[in-house]
């Protein structure tokens, strides 16, 4: 691997875990200052179709024949309407370290939707993480629960964080094919344009009714943040490393997000963490580890392969 390929999709991958994590404590910021939760999910979907079909217009043109356009509508559903909105108002109920914490936790969910979806074989690796990670999991909402201080977190932002991370885990157990038939800019402006389709009618009223003269600077430029660089920039800078980089340490990267999220957010006080929290946060880390360390079935029919191939030579 050429060392300037190498140390460019190295910093890519750094710069859009770092974006990803400030995205927490900065539309937390947006929340806080008159831009809800609806208005905020609203404005990144429209943002991100916006920008992604301006991108499209330089990238190579891909024809997408009926069927899978209506599996994209679908895709949208989960990817980001489901996802996006649970995060979003879950982020505005619990602390910004809670929901980044909860974020790295989509592998676990992803791991148990394969198995019984695709039927991926479960090691004890994968065993041993799953149960690490809703270890930490429950335990951080039950820490949220029984200090009922939204600095140290919300059970119910927590229990919307977690089903965001739920359906963007189930988006990719169902739509992997999809998702490889296509380019990023292909499938993104697809399922950004579906979903400011389908989330409009519901956000429309609430978006008009905002009275928005009273939002300050602070939270347009918050929102700002959310929609071009933790929606569009770090997703660019995700495709430029998946290029050179091997899947697992793409994966690795996402311990970035959280440690970005929660020093940000004790910094500008806006969480607090407690070490009920702390062991919790090493339990998902622990537990994600394992499962993105542990063999998938293409790895272990891969391997049977060449033990096939060595054996007959």
């Amino acid at each position: 691997m050429d060392n300037n390929k190498a140390l460019t999709a190295h910093l890519s991958m750094l710069g859009a875990c770092v974006m990803w994590g400030l995205m927490a404590p900065i539309g937390k910021t947006a929340m806080m200052n008159g831009i809800d939760g609806i208005n905020l999910v609203s404005f990144r979907i429209m943002g991100g179709a916006a920008l992604f079909w301006t991108a499209s217009l330089f990238a190579k043109k891909e024809h997408v024949p009926l069927k899978d356009g209506l599996l994209m509508i679908a895709a949208g559903l989960f990817a980001l309407v489901f996802n996006q909105c649970c995060f979003t108002i879950g982020l505005g109920m619990t602390s910004p370290s809670n929901a980044s914490i909860i974020t790295t936790s989509s592998p676990i969910f992803a791991l148990i939707l394969a198995a019984i979806i695709l039927k991926e074989p479960v090691t004890w690796k994968k065993a041993c993480g799953v149960a690490l990670g809703c270890c930490g999991a429950v335990m951080l909402i039950m820490t949220s629960a029984s200090e009922g201080n939204a600095k140290v977190g919300n059970i119910w932002g927590d229990v919307l964080c977690i089903t965001a991370q739920f359906s963007f885990a189930l988006y990719l157990t169902l739509f992997n094919r999809l998702i490889k038939r296509y380019s990023v800019f292909t499938i993104n402006k697809w399922i950004f344009l579906w979903s400011a389709v389908l989330i409009m009618p519901f956000s429309a009223g609430h978006i008009v009714s905002t009275p928005w003269s009273a939002v300050p600077a602070k939270a347009w430029l918050s929102a700002g943040y959310v929609v071009f660089f933790g929606t569009f920039v770090a997703y660019l800078l995700t495709m430029v490393a998946q290029r050179v980089l091997r899947p697992t340490v793409v994966s690795t990267y996402n311990y970035v997000q959280p440690m970005v999220a929660v020093s940000v957010s004790l910094l500008t006080g806006m969480a607090v963490l407690k070490p009920m929290q702390c062991l919790a946060m090493v339990l998902v880390f622990c537990g994600v580890w394992l499962v993105i360390k542990s063999k998938s079935r293409h790895d272990i029919i891969k391997a049977g392969e060449r033990v096939e191939k060595s054996l007959h030579k």
